[in-house]
């Protein structure tokens, strides 16, 4: 397996890293609250055999800082802003893109406010929770998360946010998937610091997030909503029911639960590129990477 050509580019306010894996159509995928490219390696390692698979950490975690203020109000756009422009540096071809939890909400922004660069978008259950009908109590929970956060610690309000959203289970690669001992103590670093960025700036401001559901609708053509196959009766599985009901779309289900995509990433990327290789297809110029 060829190492991944790394890469940064500067945006507004901040510098972005990011990985190319593979040749052909591009595919971009868009990282959860821990922000790192670094969980997607097997997934993308096995995708880059039929695309070229472009995984980055977002803004402000990992190896992209930021050097302005942090609007957390606007930062759902502005990360989708991000994507179009790591878009646009490796490719002017019509993109796919797998956004996962918080990705899936940039995804869908991304959606909304670009689709002419898209082909196909999945979002994997993205936790949107303004989208719920029990919308005012699931953002009050946030909002006492964060109190949990500031006035008893990261350890705590992770204990807390595991309860009330279903996570449980295995959430480690396969053994044959799992990084060296080195490359895997980088990553729990970067991603200790990353829980205190995720916790300050997307913990209320991201399940808050309004999506135009006017602008999803009309092109709802490009969009798929994806779930777990075993995650369909926690709290992740919800926005993304409600939402295939307000759009009036199916969903998916993909193997795995929440974090389908590191515990199962072989299966997870054969059943993600049988999807998009049932989409229409798209137009465009190669990638010149």
């Amino acid at each position: 397996m060829r190492p991944p050509r790394r890469g940064t580019i500067d945006v507004p306010g901040a510098t972005l890293y990011f990985e190319l894996r593979g040749d052909g159509p591009p595919l971009l995928c868009i990282p959860t609250g821990n922000g790192d490219a670094t969980p997607f390696g097997p997934l993308a390692d096995s995708l880059a055999a039929h695309r070229t698979v472009i995984t980055y950490d977002r803004r402000g975690f990992s190896r992209s800082p930021v050097f302005d203020a942090v609007a957390d109000d606007r930062r759902v756009l502005v990360d989708a802003q991000d994507a179009v422009a790591l878009l646009d540096h490796v490719s002017d071809e019509p993109a796919d893109v797998f956004g996962t939890c918080s990705g899936g909400i940039v995804a869908l922004a991304l959606l909304q406010t670009r689709p002419n660069r898209l082909r196909t978008l999945v979002a994997h259950e993205p936790p949107l929770a303004s989208v719920l009908p029990d919308a005012a109590r699931w953002l009050s929970f946030y909002e006492s998360l964060y109190v949990t956060y500031r006035e008893s610690g990261v350890a705590a309000a992770k204990a807390v946010f595991r309860d009330h959203v279903g996570l449980e289970g295995e959430t480690r690669p396969p053994e044959d998937a799992r990084l060296p001992p080195q490359q895997l103590e980088e990553l729990l670093t970067r991603l200790r610091r990353n829980e205190v960025f995720w916790f300050e700036h997307e913990t209320r401001s991201f399940p808050a997030f309004q999506p135009d559901l006017g602008a999803l609708r009309r092109h709802r053509d490009k969009l798929v909503l994806a779930g777990g196959t075993t995650s369909r009766e926690q709290y992740a599985y919800r926005p993304n029911k409600e939402l295939a009901r307000l759009l009036e779309v199916g969903m998916v289900d993909l193997p795995g639960g929440h974090l389908g995509h590191v515990t199962h990433p072989y299966e997870f990327a054969e059943a993600l590129h049988e999807l998009l290789r049932s989409r229409p297809p798209a137009t465009g110029t190669p990638p010149t990477w």
